[in-house]
């Protein structure tokens, strides 16, 4: 095989598209498709089905996944911090029986 193949020949069509690949393998939008997107990989390679490319590429398309995770959590914290700041108080009973 003197040329190389395109990206997509050989690959099963449930491997995971690396990074590079489409506008489907971009950032996800949210918390929660980044996470199913990071379980459905780690299910492909666990099951061991993946060649070595594949797998550097599920790897690479993973730590993507977990840094997208981290600053939607770390976005929800500050969001959180803000509204506990701005609204939830400390109750005190004693408070509460003088209204």
């Amino acid at each position: 095989m003197a040329s190389s193949p395109s990206p997509e020949a050989g690959r099963a069509a449930d491997a995971p598209v690396p990074a590079d690949d489409s506008a489907a393998a971009g950032h996800p939008d949210r918390f929660e498709s980044a996470l199913s997107e990071l379980e459905g990989i780690v299910q492909q390679m666990e099951g061991g089905a993946l060649s070595l490319e594949q797998s550097l590429a599920a790897y690479r398309r993973v730590a993507e996944l977990v840094g997208v995770a981290r600053k939607a959590l770390a976005d929800v914290e500050q969001q959180v911090r803000i509204l506990e700041a701005d609204v939830l108080k400390p109750f005190d009973a004693g408070q509460a029986d003088e209204g």
